[in-house]
């Protein structure tokens, strides 16, 4: 399936990787519909920084409405589902939203995707639901653990959608992205943190345990990595990784930003952003064998040329002061 000229849902457009892919997606000659959370200040979250566009609706609304999804997927082609709660601390805080919308949330856009005749959906993973790696690289048959309230909602959110393609053939493939950087994310994830205290000038910066690695995805690379699961149909029914097959430590990641921002900065462990023991995920690699066997993806953003780029955006002063340097977003 080409989705040029398709009706396309996207919901959590207006949060870091929806806003990426909705500029994506407009690219390709979409006709997107992007689903912004309600709220009364008629603020459209990241959606708010893309040019108008005679192609892009934006709509607000919530994912535990089951109505809501019912009416915003009528002719609709293809659904993108990001929307989500997504801070790990904050599931320790909020368990119950977490369910709520993850779980419940994903349901309810399943649910209205059956009911319509959607051609296609893309529900979002994360590749926290496979915690701490058992083995290295991670491939799509590695045990799920929950190891916290975020990853159990999230394992409990793709059983749920991946039983839609068992019991009602809802023509569905689940999205495992590894960890996405770049412009725009959450000042509570590592890089943005790292990044934007230096840009503000701080001397020394707080950070958790940077003992753990990651398989850091640049987040132009994790939009086309969407894409090429959407437009391919041998990707129906699979659990499919997103990722680099790069594995690097959060310490040494410190180290490549400080280099190519020359600064020496130095690090403060800061308490509040450690993570419970048994809750920290120490190690993910991811194995994107599949998605390379089964469409035509590949890394286009090693990870300095993606540093480079996320540098680049959140040291221009209209972006850095959209970020709270001093205060610990859970």
């Amino acid at each position: 399936m080409t989705l040029s000229n398709k009706n396309i849902l996207i919901t959590g457009a207006d949060g870091f990787i929806g806003s990426h892919l909705t500029e994506a997606l407009l690219k390709k000659g979409c006709k997107v519909k992007a689903l912004s959370q309600y709220n009364s200040f008629n603020n459209w979250g990241w959606l708010e920084d893309i040019p108008k566009n005679e192609k892009l609706e934006v709509i607000s609304g919530d994912i535990r409405d089951p109505h809501f999804c019912k009416e915003i997927t009528k002719g609709i082609d293809v659904i993108f589902h990001l929307a989500a709660l997504i801070a790990i601390p904050y599931s320790y805080v909020a368990p119950d939203s977490y369910v709520d919308t993850n779980i419940k949330g994903t349901l309810n856009i399943c649910q209205a995707a059956k009911e319509n005749n959607v051609s296609r959906v893309i529900h979002t993973s994360t590749s926290e639901v496979y915690g701490t790696a058992q083995y290295v690289p991670i491939d799509e048959k590695h045990p799920k653990q929950a190891q916290s309230p975020y990853s159990a909602s999230k394992i409990g959110a793709d059983a749920m959608a991946i039983s839609f393609y068992n019991a009602f053939g809802l023509p569905i493939t689940i999205a495992r992205p590894f960890n996405t950087y770049g412009p725009r994310q959450s000042a509570r994830a590592i890089i943005p943190t790292i990044i934007s205290q230096i840009a503000a000038g701080k001397k020394q910066i707080k950070l958790g345990d940077l003992s753990p690695t990651r398989d850091f995805n640049f987040v132009k690379d994790t939009c086309r990595g969407f894409i090429a699961l959407a437009e391919n149909d041998s990707t129906i029914g699979k659990e499919i990784n997103i990722a680099s097959n790069y594995e690097i430590s959060m310490k040494d990641t410190l180290d490549l930003i400080k280099k190519i921002m020359k600064s020496d900065v130095e690090f403060i462990t800061d308490e509040q952003r450690l993570r419970p023991e048994k809750s920290e995920v120490f190690r993910l690699w991811g194995d994107n064998k599949l998605i390379k066997e089964l469409t035509d993806f590949n890394i286009k953003y090693p990870i300095e040329k993606g540093l480079e780029e996320t540098i680049n955006w959140f040291t221009k002063p209209e972006n850095l002061k959209k970020y709270k340097t001093d205060i610990y977003n859970v």
